[in-house]
């Protein structure tokens, strides 16, 4: 009896599509505390992110320009497996970090232009 019970729950699994995409968008939100990097397709669906946090930095260091690299390195990576090309860079975030004269705001678009080529 138990087996019969246990094999019905077994068979109703579907397989997981894999995603394919040629171009998308990629927004970064930039705060004092941490950077979140997400890759979307055109309609705004999440496809991966990345995030300073999920690089492996902790307290203080999650708020550095380094760790924001490798937030972005990591989910522009991701992008480029599905078969990412093109992609619009969007930055959202407080004023001193996502100004155009900012470091950290031309590092962004230096290491998004430089993976997706």
């Amino acid at each position: 009896m138990a087996q019969n019970v246990r094999s019905a729950r077994r068979g109703g699994s579907a397989k997981k599509v894999k995603r394919t995409l040629t171009s998308g968008q990629i927004h970064i939100y930039a705060s004092f505390n941490n950077t979140i990097v997400t890759v979307t397709d055109q309609q705004g669906n999440t496809v991966c992110w990345g995030s300073s946090g999920s690089a492996g930095f902790k307290g203080s260091r999650k708020s550095t320009p380094f760790a924001a690299r490798l937030a972005a390195e990591q989910a522009v990576k991701a992008a480029m497996a599905m078969g990412l090309q093109e992609a619009d860079l969007i930055v959202k975030g407080l004023a001193p970090v996502v100004s155009p004269p900012s470091a950290l705001f031309r590092r962004w678009v230096c290491v998004c232009a430089r993976l997706l080529m």
